[in-house]
């Protein structure tokens, strides 16, 4: 069995999401889960729990066993959550995160620029993910962003300046090289923690 498949399964039969497999120099074979998401119901409080190091310890042993048996080689092993620039793979993961910011790298540069107000080479975008309804009854994507200078703690904005205006760039999965969330800390907890309105 090749070592996706068994790390899958065994992952999956304890409850959790494979977020990502990684082989390193020296041996080092790093598994990254997370609990299933189960999308919202309205009208119900969103509930969001964390991989723990229990959870880590538990598919730690069980891994070991799985791919003993299967004679995989390795000289460490290591389980881990995903942290605050979890990766986005899947559909899934970009249901999950509506609302969250993100950082996109495309694949090629834009291209044509949008309304001249974004440079055509550029590849990398931080924005808050959208969900947005195509013409063809299916689900898009998009990021939205602002070019406005970050505010410092303590700086003092005038309120007559005039915020740049917002932009958005809508892709799909095959234009994306890599997706995860911004690295943002939030320390007034977890409520909201990644979220545009916050950050």
């Amino acid at each position: 069995m090749a070592l996706q498949e068994i790390v899958e399964q065994t992952v999956a039969g304890l409850g959790y999401d494979l977020v990502e497999i990684e082989r390193s120099a020296g041996g080092l074979l790093r598994i990254t889960i997370d609990l299933p998401w189960v999308a919202p119901v309205e009208g119900q409080p969103v509930s969001e729990q964390f991989v723990n190091v229990e959870d880590c310890e538990k598919v730690t042993r069980q891994l070991q066993f799985a791919l003993e048996v299967d004679g995989v080689e390795y000289k460490r092993l290591e389980v881990s959550s995903p942290g605050i620039d979890r990766p986005l793979r899947h559909t899934q993961d970009f249901e999950r995160f509506v609302g969250h910011v993100i950082d996109i790298t495309l694949k090629a540069p834009m291209g044509a620029a949008a309304n001249g107000q974004v440079n055509a080479n550029r590849k990398k975008f931080r924005g808050t993910l959208e969900r947005v309804a195509a013409a063809d009854g299916s689900t898009g994507w998009q990021i939205v962003w602002s070019d406005a200078p970050e505010v410092k703690p303590g700086q003092k904005v005038s309120k007559k300046r005039v915020p740049p205006p917002l932009q958005a760039l809508g892709f799909a999965f095959d234009e994306l090289r890599d997706a995860r969330l911004a690295p943002i800390v939030n320390f007034k907890g977890r409520g909201g923690q990644g979220r545009a309105d916050e950050a």
